[in-house]
C-alpha cells in the first residue's frame, strides 16, 4: 500500500475578523491557533480549503 501524502499547515496570520467561510475553512482543517502546525491528508477537499485561505497559511509538504 502506498504511503498517504500529507501537508503541513502553519497559521501565520490571524483568522479573527476574516470572512466567516474562511474561519470555517481553518476550523475544518483543524487549525486552532496562530503559529501552530497541523498535518492534514492531501485530498482535493483539503486542497480546496487550503487554496481558499492560502493568504493565512504557510504550506509545506510533509
Amino acid at each position: 500500500m502506498s504511503e498517504v501524502k500529507k501537508v503541513k499547515l502553519t497559521l501565520v496570520r490571524s483568522i479573527s475578523g476574516r470572512l466567516k467561510s474562511h474561519q470555517q475553512c481553518a476550523s475544518g482543517l483543524g487549525i486552532r491557533r496562530m503559529n501552530r502546525t497541523v498535518e492534514v491528508i492531501d485530498t482535493p477537499e483539503n486542497r480546496g480549503m487550503i487554496n481558499k485561505i492560502s493568504y493565512l497559511l504557510k504550506v509545506e509538504e510533509a
